[in-house]
């Protein structure tokens, strides 16, 4: 019976760890990173992250869903606590944060557009809730109203596209550019 386990024992440990490669290169390298060279790093071989990943895309699923779940989670959150400006802005900022420490991110979330449909794959509509949470921040008069989801989608690409530190000033500009005038 120990021999039956071992194999899906390692199988798992194999898994694991070419998620936590893939992860790590796609966070600090993009996306382009060839499924070879993950399989490399994670000292595994091509076929055993193909048995796992059947399509490169399956493997990015795998890794951003997560990451999307959690960041709906978040947007729920502060739509259920915040004022609508507040969760409006707490959101764009924890996004553009995510996205200038996750190169692969920051590749969905801009000219990619993946973002939505791997969203959609995983049950985590990131991007409805900003655009909901954008529309409410609209209506009650705290976001200008001539700002339209594409735009803050282009602001957010380009925030994230700043790999310097500090990130702040970029998005206290952008931010404060958005807030309606009185």
């Amino acid at each position: 019976m120990s021999d039956e386990r071992a194999p899906r024992a390692d199988a798992r440990r194999n898994r694991a760890r070419v998620l936590e490669v893939a992860a790590e290169v796609f966070a600090t390298e993009g996306l382009s990173v060839p499924v070879h060279e993950i399989a490399r790093r994670a000292g595994v071989g091509t076929g055993t992250v193909s048995r796992h990943f059947p399509t490169k895309e399956d493997l990015l699923i795998a890794i951003m869903s997560t990451r999307l779940v959690k960041l709906t989670a978040e947007a729920d959150e502060l739509a259920r606590h915040e004022d609508p400006a507040t969760a409006f802005f707490a959101l764009f900022t924890s996004l553009v944060r995510a996205g200038a420490a996750d190169c692969g991110l920051a590749e969905l979330a801009g000219t990619d557009r993946r973002l939505d449909a791997i969203g959609e794959r995983a049950g985590a509509d990131l991007c409805g809730r900003l655009h909901e949470l954008l529309a409410a921040a609209q209506k009650s008069g705290d976001v200008r109203a001539d700002v339209g989801y594409a735009d803050i989608r282009a602001l957010m690409s380009a925030c994230m596209a700043r790999k310097e530190d500090p990130l702040e000033p970029i998005l206290a500009v952008v931010t404060d550019g958005l807030r309606k005038r009185s």
